[in-house]
């Protein structure tokens, strides 16, 4: 496996929309596999393929390494047992009325968090590992990370949901820490 390098704002290829994959095989498998390294070396529990500079509809998530080193080891919530969720060609069929509020973050917008408004309940298809069609329905930060995901692929970032205000200020500080080196 390698690692992707990791597309930081304000890179143009954050805001294009991915192509659907025509069919998981070994080359989508490979890609999932280096996303999965490359999210967990990071680190952060997902990632998507415009993220790495690859336009097309492939996703990965992991939830169980949230919080690791910061959990006690009997206390995991039920969302932290998923372990890697690979979703190609993903597709929200459903969402609840019900909103949810959480505070978000990005690998491509580092050492950044806001409070994102969301469905509070999803439901996605999509094709999984070996290609067969899979179903999800997520809730809480499942349900977030996913939607996330799915906003990169087409275009969206989570700095978009904000006032125009909040947004500058956030993408203000990426450019000063890129400037510092620190990025």
């Amino acid at each position: 496996m390698s690692k992707y390098k990791i597309i930081i704002v304000p890179d143009p290829v954050l805001k294009q929309q991915a192509q659907p994959v025509a069919r998981v095989d070994d080359a989508i498998r490979q890609q999932m596999d280096n996303m999965l390294e490359t999210m967990y070396d990071a680190p952060g529990i997902g990632l998507a393929a415009n993220q790495v500079s690859l336009l097309n509809r492939v996703l990965v998530m992991d939830l169980s390494r949230r919080n690791r080193d910061d959990e006690d080891e009997g206390e995991q919530t039920p969302e932290q047992n998923i372990g890697p969720i690979c979703m190609a060609n993903p597709e929200i069929v459903w969402e609840s009325e019900e909103i949810s509020v959480m505070e978000e973050g990005c690998l491509s917008i580092p050492q950044q968090y806001a409070e994102v408004k969301r469905p509070a309940i999803v439901r996605v298809k999509y094709l999984d590992y070996d290609g067969k069609q899979a179903e999800l329905e997520a809730e809480g930060l499942l349900s977030h990370c996913v939607q996330h995901e799915i906003d990169h692929l087409n275009g969206v970032l989570f700095v978009d949901y904000l006032s125009s205000l909040k947004r500058s200020m956030i993408l203000r500080k990426v450019e000063k820490l890129k400037k510092q080196e620190v990025l």
